[in-house]
C-alpha cells in the first residue's frame, strides 16, 4: 500500500473500526453479590461441549453484535478479547467496510457458517463484494461460558495469522502480462499463475507504466516478499504490458497436468537460454511450491552427484559400478528399491536404474565431504541465493555436511533442499553443459544482475551424463522409459522418490529434457518417481 495508507494486523493486532459509529458501555454482572449485599450462590460453571442452542445463540449475538458495530461487545463473545476487538474495531477503519450483513447458516456440531454482504467505500468509491466464512463455538476454560473460538479467518477465510487487511489504492498498477509470443496470461486461465502474477505486478506494475487503481486487498503482516492478494477492486486501475518468458501453451499443459495430483508442483525452463517456460501448482494452500519448496528431491539429486564423480574421474558411464542390495556407511544402512542388485553392471545402467548404494559405496574414494555442495554450486548454480528471476524464488540448498548426513546427500535425501523450478534448471544444465540463471522476465526489463556458476562440466562429462540421462529416458531397464515414451526429440530423464519421516509413502520426483526443454515435477506421497511425477513431466515436454 502507498505511503498514506493504514495498515492492520489480522490476528494479534487488526484493524479498528470507522469513527461516527456509537458503542455502548458493556459489563459482566457479578453474580457473587446482589446489590443489597447480601451473598447470593452463582450457578456453578459449565462444563463440555457448548450445547446446540448456546452454539446458536452464541454465534446469532456475535454476528449481530459486530455487524451493529458493537466490536466491544463482539469481542467479549470470544475467547480471545484481545486479539478479537482490534480486528473488529478495524474491519470498517482500514478494510473501509462501510456496511455488513451477516447471516448465519444452519450449524454443524460447534461450527456455524455464515455469509458477509459486505460494501467497501474509498474516498467515495464503493464497491459490493460478498463472501463465505464460518465459526466455532468453545466451552470458555476460565468462565465456562459458549464462546467464539477466535481466528483470523472469522473476519475472512482468506485471511491468516499475521496477515492484513486494508483498502486504498493499490500497491502497484495492474498488468497485463504476456507470454513470449504476446498471448495474455490471466488468473483466470492459468490459475497457477496467481501467486506469480501477483509478485511480478508489485515488483514491475510501475515499470510496465499501469496507473493504480483503488482495492481491498490482503497483505502480509511482515517482509515476506509475498505480494497482496486483491479481495475486491473498488475502482480499476490502467494496466501496463508486462513481457514474460512464460508459453501459454506449456502452461496450460502444466495446469492440466498437475490437477491429476493432490499437492503437485512442476517448472520448465529452455536450457539453451534459463526462460521460465511454465511453473504450476496444485496444492490446497495454494502455496507456490514449485519455485519456493524447499524438500529433497531424492534421486533427481544423482544427476549432480554423478556429475561431481564424472569430474573427478571417479567414474566412467562404461566401466564397472558395484551395485549391491545393500550398503552401510559409517552406521547408516541404505538399500535400492525392492532391494535390487546389479551384478555386473556399469555406472551408466546404475544411474538408468537408479542404484542407490552404487553411489553410497563411492563416497569413500571421492575422500572430500565438501565435493557434492561444492559440484552445486560452482556447475549448477545452487545454493548461491542470488537467483534474480524476476520474482522471489528459494534457489536450492546442497550445505556441507558429514559422515552418513553427505552419504544421505549424494542419493538426494537428508539436508538437500530443492523445488521444482531448481531440478528444471539442473535437468537444463544437464543438456546444455552450462547452467543460465532462470527467468521469468527478460533481463533488459530492469538490467539485474542474473547469478552465474563459477565453472562448466567437462565436456567429457558432459557427453556421458547425457548419454546415462538418455539411456535412464530410453533404455528397457531405464526407470524414466515408460514415462517419457510418448515424448519425442532428444529426450533424457532421472526419476526420484524421496522418503520424508512421518510419511507412509515416498515423494514422487521426475526431471526430464526434451530437446530445447527441460522439466521437473513432484507430488508429495506420490510414490515412484517414474508413476506421479513422471507422466507429469512428459505431458510439460510434449507440450514444448
Amino acid at each position: 500500500m502507498r505511503s498514506g495508507a493504514k495498515v492492520a494486523i489480522v490476528g494479534g493486532v487488526f484493524l479498528a473500526m470507522a469513527g461516527g459509529v456509537g458503542y455502548g458501555a458493556y459489563s459482566m454482572v457479578n453474580d457473587e453479590t446482589g446489590g443489597s449485599g447480601v451473598g447470593i450462590r452463582s450457578a456453578p460453571k459449565k462444563t463440555g461441549p457448548p450445547s446446540a442452542d448456546e452454539v446458536a445463540r452464541t454465534a446469532k449475538d456475535f454476528l449481530a453484535a459486530w455487524a451493529k458495530g458493537d466490536a466491544r461487545v463482539a469481542a467479549d463473545l470470544t475467547d480471545n478479547v484481545a486479539a478479537a476487538q482490534p480486528a473488529l474495531f478495524a474491519y470498517r477503519d482500514e478494510a473501509h467496510i462501510s456496511e455488513v450483513k451477516l447471516t448465519p447458516g444452519t450449524p454443524v456440531g460447534a461450527k456455524v457458517p455464515f455469509t458477509a454482504d459486505a460494501t467497501v467505500t474509498y474516498e467515495g468509491r464503493s464497491k459490493a463484494f460478498s463472501y463465505a466464512s464460518e465459526l466455532t463455538v468453545v466451552r470458555g476454560l476460565t468462565s465456562g461460558k459458549a464462546l467464539v473460538d477466535w481466528k483470523s479467518s472469522v473476519v475472512h477465510p482468506g485471511l491468516k495469522e499475521g496477515e492484513l487487511l486494508k483498502a486504498g489504492e493499490a500497491s502497484a498498477p495492474p498488468i497485463k502480462a504476456v507470454d513470449r509470443n504476446g498471448v495474455e496470461l490471466t488468473k483466470e486461465k492459468y490459475p497457477s499463475l496467481g501467486p506469480v502474477l501477483d509478485a511480478l505486478r508489485e515488483k514491475y506494475g510501475e515499470r510496465a507504466g499501469g496507473k493504480p487503481g483503488v482495492e481491498l486487498a490482503i497483505h502480509s503482516g511482515s517482509d515476506s516478499g509475498v505480494a497482496p492478494r486483491t479481495l475486491a477492486t473498488v475502482a480499476k486501475g490502467r494496466p501496463g504490458r508486462l513481457p514474460t518468458t512464460l508459453d501459454a501453451g506449456v502452461q496450460a499443459a502444466a495446469e492440466t497436468a498437475v490437477k491429476e495430483h493432490g499437492e503437485a508442483s512442476v517448472a520448465a525452463v529452455k536450457p539453451s537460454t534459463g526462460e521460465i517456460l511454465a511453473v504450476a501448482n496444485n496444492r490446497t494452500d495454494g502455496y507456490n511450491a514449485a519455485v519456493l519448496g524447499k524438500q529433497a528431491p531424492g534421486s533427481t539429486m544423482k544427476i549432480v552427484t554423478a556429475t561431481m564423480l564424472l569430474e573427478k574421474g571417479l567414474v566412467g558411464a562404461d566401466r564397472k559400478a558395484e551395485c549391491p542390495k545393500t550398503a552401510m556407511y559409517q552406521g547408516r544402512g541404505f538399500h535400492n528399491l525392492d532391494d535390487f542388485e546389479i551384478p555386473d553392471g556399469t555406472f551408466a545402467t546404475s544411474f538408468a536404474r537408479s542404484c542407490n548404494t552404487a553411489f553410497v559405496k563411492l563416497i569413500d574414494e571421492a575422500d572430500d565431504d565438501a565435493a557434492l555442495p561444492r559440484t552445486a554450486r560452482e556447475i549448477f548454480g545452487l545454493g548461491l541465493d542470488n537467483w534474480r528471476t524476476g520474482i522471489i524464488t528459494a534457489d536450492g540448498s546442497v550445505p556441507e555436511a558429514t559422515g552418513g548426513a553427505a552419504a544421505e546427500q549424494y542419493i538426494g535425501q537428508g539436508t538437500v533442499q530443492m523445488n521444482a523450478l531448481n531440478m528444471a534448471s539442473v535437468t537444463a544444465t544437464a543438456k546444455a553443459g552450462t547452467f543460465r540463471q532462470p527467468v521469468i522476465v527478460p533481463q533488459s526489463l530492469d538490467g539485474r544482475t542474473l547469478a552465474k556458476a563459477s565453472r562448466t562440466m567437462s565436456p567429457a562429462t558432459h557427453s556421458q551424463l547425457l548419454r546415462m540421462m538418455r539411456q535412464t529416458a530410453t533404455a528397457s531397464w531405464g526407470t524414466g522409459t515408460a514415462a517419457m515414451a510418448p515424448v519425442g526429440g532428444d529426450k533424457g530423464a532421472k526419476t526420484g522418490s524421496a522418503e520424508v519421516d512421518g510419511q507412509g509413502k515416498s515423494n514422487s520426483w521426475f526431471a526430464g529434457f526434451s530437446d530445447d526443454v527441460a522439466a521437473a515435477a513432484s507430488v508429495e506421497s506420490g510414490g515412484h518417481g517414474g508413476d506421479a511425477a513422471g507422466p507429469l513431466v512428459a505431458a510439460v515436454l510434449r507440450a514444448g
